[in-house]
């Protein structure tokens, strides 16, 4: 490298560590403190994956016999794994890091781990809904095995799932990490914070997006590229983006949705309701 060359890349160097430069996207943390972590929060995903289909995944082989020793096991390494990730998020998410008090923030974290995972029994209950949902909606699905090891919907219904129960514990960042997991991997956005009844299937769902103050009632099968879309707000009187209002659909029970179809705005969608695909919704329908 010439001597020109070393010095314009001085220049940059100097440009880009100016704190009018970073000042908006710098993140202060303790030595000791990391991120929260996508590889983690993925093993973590596959953990709860391995507690709630036995034998479906993981590497143990696991019979009868062996599945509460096996069931024992996972839990602990899920319950240390997701302790670390919630504390990291919660360092994340604290104004006062690094002066916080990380004594209190692990308690904290390790609490939250210890709650999520008593959902878990219930979790299980409401997944096999959908996988019978799932199966019962698709002709192709040979059984309900194939839909809970191959089918990219009923996946990215476990993510939300499991992603949802974190949302409500009001553990920051994480859900969001895991259905954007999801996301990655299925082409299908749900966010965490959107409530979504039992028997819930998504039929091939790629381009399915499904937003934060959703609702969705029970028995409700949705196809791909089908958006729960939230309205445009006009700012505040600052200019400001307004949040925290609920400005996604409300879908009754026993509702299918064809492909292609965007719902958008606070409208209500009354039970047994079919909409046909390619369909732009702005209204109610009612039955």
């Amino acid at each position: 490298m010439d001597k020109k060359d070393n010095t314009r890349i001085n220049e940059a160097i100097a440009r880009l560590s100016d704190e009018a430069s970073y000042q908006k996207l710098f993140h202060a943390y303790r030595d000791e403190e990391g991120l929260p972590s996508t590889e983690k929060l993925e093993e973590a995903v596959n953990l709860c994956r391995a507690i709630l289909f036995p034998g479906y995944y993981g590497k143990a082989k696991v019979s009868k016999a062996t599945i509460r020793f096996h069931t024992g096991v996972q839990v602990e390494q899920l319950h240390a794994l997701l302790s670390k990730e919630i504390y990291a998020g919660l360092c994340f998410a604290d104004p006062d890091c690094p002066q916080c008090n990380e004594s209190a923030l692990w308690n904290k974290a390790t609490t939250l781990s210890e709650s999520f995972l008593t959902t878990l029994p219930s979790l299980r209950d409401i997944l096999a809904t959908d996988a019978e949902a799932n199966y019962d909606a698709d002709p192709a699905a040979r059984n309900r095995s194939e839909v809970i090891f191959c089918y990219p919907g009923f996946r990215a219904i476990v993510n939300y799932r499991i992603a949802h129960e974190l949302y409500r514990l009001d553990v920051p960042y994480i859900p969001r990490i895991i259905t954007e997991l999801a996301h990655s991997e299925t082409g299908i956005d749900i966010h965490p914070g959107a409530k979504i009844g039992h028997h819930f299937a998504i039929d091939h769902g790629t381009g399915t997006v499904i937003g934060e103050t959703s609702i969705i009632g029970d028995y409700v099968r949705i196809f791909q590229g089908v958006s729960l879309a939230g309205e445009k707000l006009p700012p505040d009187e600052c200019g400001n983006t307004i949040r925290g209002i609920a400005r996604h659909p409300i879908v009754g029970n026993h509702v299918t949705i064809y492909s292609n179809t965007t719902l958008i705005g606070r409208i209500h969608i009354a039970d047994g309701v079919v909409i046909q695909g390619n369909q732009w919704v702005n209204q109610s329908i009612e039955k």
